[in-house]
């Protein structure tokens, strides 16, 4: 059986095609454009037209490159920016114009729910653990163990919402965007309570598999060898120093940086350090797998007697 998704994120729009292969899941297809949604949303938290169309130019490629896959039934969801917007009505019906599909605004605690259900499989063994999710908009924290969600909650910084809000030009400058995004933290956390705090941690988004290439040196297409990659908080507070410093123009030249997310990095890296440092985090283990793969998951193996592999 085969199912399809596309994901309208605060950064970018991400298809995947994947399929119950025997009890293995396996991926067959995935697409991805920047579009940057979130850059589109204006004082007023209205998305300006030529967001809206970028996004649903890139969400109707990645239907024809869905059906070109042998799917002609998919679904839509999009997260942070969509649920954020005051005329997300006039975005929904754009998309629908372009895919024929009426997306889904997913909740925080969805997303997270979901980028958990996804990213949590980066661990061999079954065990409790937590996930970082460090989107556009928003970044989501969730704990459980398997299919079953503990905690799961959403805060309001997300890589491209911090980069508009508090500009890093040098090293130095990141430590207020830490602050920054450390009351948004706090804030959130006092809203709930007590949290049994996990010993294994997984990390999931484009902050993560930037990390994961930095620290291994190999280029940032090469995704598939950033999977399961432990990464220190020692590395990462290296690593956000040395962008912090750099041109944007060098940045862009570093092979395991992404181009296009060279000028939002940093304020990705200020978010990671600001979660591990309060929940004492040491390292992380980078997942290649997010909300994507959690959604196709609940749909084609949730409930089954399946093994948790998965291939490219």
């Amino acid at each position: 059986m085969k199912a399809a998704v596309i994901g309208i994120g605060s950064n970018s729009v991400r298809s995947l095609v994947a399929q119950n292969q025997d009890g293995v899941f396996e991926r067959l297809y995935r697409g991805r454009e920047g579009t940057r949604l979130f850059a589109g949303l204006d004082d007023r938290g209205m998305l300006k037209e030529e967001s809206i169309r970028k996004t649903a130019d890139a969400v109707g490629r990645m239907v024809e490159a869905i059906r070109a896959n042998g799917v002609n039934e998919f679904s839509i969801f999009a997260t942070s920016a969509a649920r954020d917007a005051a005329n997300g009505q006039d975005f929904l019906r754009a998309v629908e114009a372009a895919a024929g599909t009426v997306p889904e605004i997913l909740t925080g605690e969805q997303e997270a729910c979901l980028s958990f259900l996804g990213a949590s499989r980066a661990v061999k063994d079954e065990c409790y653990c937590g996930v970082i999710d460090i989107g556009g908009g928003s970044t989501e924290i969730v704990t459980g163990q398997g299919e079953n969600v503990e905690c799961a909650f959403s805060c309001q910084m997300g890589a491209v919402r911090l980069f508009r809000e508090v500009p890093i030009r040098r090293k130095e400058d990141m430590e207020a965007v830490r602050k920054y995004a450390a009351e948004i933290l706090e804030k959130k956390l006092a809203e709930q309570g007590e949290i049994r705090l996990p010993e294994t941690w997984i990390g999931t988004g484009g902050t993560f598999t930037t990390m994961a290439a930095m620290v291994k040196e190999i280029p940032w297409t090469a995704r598939t060898r950033m999977h399961g990659t432990r990464v220190t908080r020692e590395e990462i507070r290296d690593i956000g120093e040395k962008l912090a410093g750099m041109p944007l123009e060098e940045r862009i030249r570093l092979p395991g940086l992404q181009p296009g997310r060279a000028d939002i990095v940093v304020h990705g890296i200020c978010i990671l350090l600001t979660v591990m440092e309060r929940f004492e985090i040491g390292t992380i283990t980078v997942s290649e797998w997010g909300n994507m793969d959690g959604y196709l998951w609940k749909q084609l193996m949730q409930g089954q007697a399946v093994r948790t592999e998965y291939q490219e």
